[in-house]
C-alpha cells in the first residue's frame, strides 16, 4: 500500500500493518484514498476533519450551482396585436433574466385542423426575440397545444450581473435629481 502521511508527503510503499501502527503512533485514521490504484493508496488524517471538509466542499458547490428555471407563456392561435405585444415583452423580460421560456399555444375546436397558424406564431415570436434568446426546441404539436421552448442567450449569473450593475448607476442618478429639489424648497 503506498501511505502519504498528513502533510501530504509520500512516506513510500508499506505494509498494511505498518501503515496502521503509523497512524496510531501519530493519532490519526488510516483512510484509503485511492482504492483502485496499484498499490492501493492510503492517507494519514483526521477522518472527521476530512469527513467535515467534504461536506462543506459539497455544500460550496450547491449554493453555486444555477437552477435552472422554465418559465411558461401561453398564447392563442387568433391573438390580439396588443395582446401579441404583451407576451412579447414578457418573454423578453424572462429571456434577459437568463430564465428558460416555454411558449404553449391552446389550439380550441376547429383550431386544431389549422396547426400552421400557431406554427407562424410560434416562428413570428421567436424572431422577434432573436436578439435575447434562441430556440431551443423547435415548434411541436402536443395534443391540442404547440409546444417551443427558448433559451436565454446569457447565462443567469451573467444577468444576474447586469441587473445589480444597471441598479447601483440608477441609484446615485435618483439621489443626485433629488437632491437640488430640496434646496429650492422655502424654508
Amino acid at each position: 500500500m503506498r501511505l502519504v502521511g498528513p502533510n501530504g508527503e509520500q512516506v513510500g510503499i508499506v505494509r498494511v500493518e505498518d501503515a496502521l501502527r503509523l497512524a496510531a503512533e501519530a493519532d490519526l485514521d488510516l483512510v484509503e484514498v485511492a482504492p483502485m490504484a496499484k498499490p492501493p493508496v492510503a492517507k494519514l488524517m483526521d477522518y472527521g476533519k476530512f469527513k467535515y471538509e467534504a461536506a462543506v466542499k459539497a455544500r460550496e458547490a450547491r449554493k453555486n450551482q444555477v437552477n435552472t428555471v422554465i418559465k411558461e407563456i401561453k398564447l392563442r392561435p387568433k391573438i390580439d396585436p396588443h395582446d401579441y405585444g404583451t407576451k412579447k415583452g414578457h418573454v423578453e423580460r424572462f429571456l434577459s433574466a437568463g430564465d428558460k421560456v416555454k411558449v404553449t399555444i391552446m389550439f380550441r375546436g376547429r383550431e386544431q385542423s389549422r396547426p400552421e397558424l400557431g406554427f407562424r406564431l410560434l416562428q413570428k415570436l421567436a424572431e422577434d426575440v432573436a436578439d435575447l434568446g434562441f430556440v431551443e426546441s423547435s415548434p411541436k404539436q402536443d395534443g391540442r397545444n404547440m409546444v417551443m421552448v427558448l433559451g436565454p442567450t446569457k447565462k443567469k449569473a451573467e444577468a444576474r450581473a447586469e441587473n445589480r450593475r444597471r441598479r447601483e448607476q440608477q441609484e446615485p442618478a435618483q439621489a443626485a435629481d433629488a437632491a437640488p429639489s430640496e434646496q429650492n424648497q422655502p424654508a
